[in-house]
């Protein structure tokens, strides 16, 4: 008898039957590790994911069966004028934290993208993924 362990597919098979995906919402955070970057600000951009049941909003066409995405980026827009921190990681837990709160614990991700990291001869981004309530295989 051959056993092998589950692996990503596995994982994915017992998300919900559905995600919404909501990408480059672009927020104005004061997020750094240099004091300018906090005092000041700068661009960060930032996707997020909910997995949910979508079957019900799908088939009857019902608001009410799906979740309202503009809650979660009003609500980040709002936390990203309010919040001062060091670092990207605890930016993208306090988004975490929000959308559970709107949501409740359904399985999620969060990637945030600092647009324009101050890093000499540096013209990329720097991202933080993290995922919140993820199956277990």
């Amino acid at each position: 008898m051959h056993v092998h362990s589950p692996g990503p597919t596995a994982v994915i098979n017992r998300l919900p039957f559905g995600a919404i995906h909501v990408n480059d919402v672009r927020l104005w955070a004061h997020v750094g590790v240099l004091h300018h970057e906090r005092r000041e600000g700068q661009w960060f951009s930032l996707d997020f994911s909910l997995w949910l049941d979508l079957d019900k909003a799908a088939l009857d066409d019902d608001l009410n069966a799906t979740a309202d995405y503009s809650l979660a980026i009003g609500a980040m827009q709002r936390l990203s004028f309010e919040l001062k921190c060091f670092t990207i990681e605890h930016f993208s837990e306090r988004l975490l934290v929000l959308l559970e709160d709107l949501y409740g614990p359904v399985p999620m991700r969060v990637l945030v993208r600092k647009c324009a990291a101050p890093v000499p001869g540096f013209s990329g981004s720097v991202a933080v993924e993290r995922c919140r309530n993820w199956p277990t295989p």
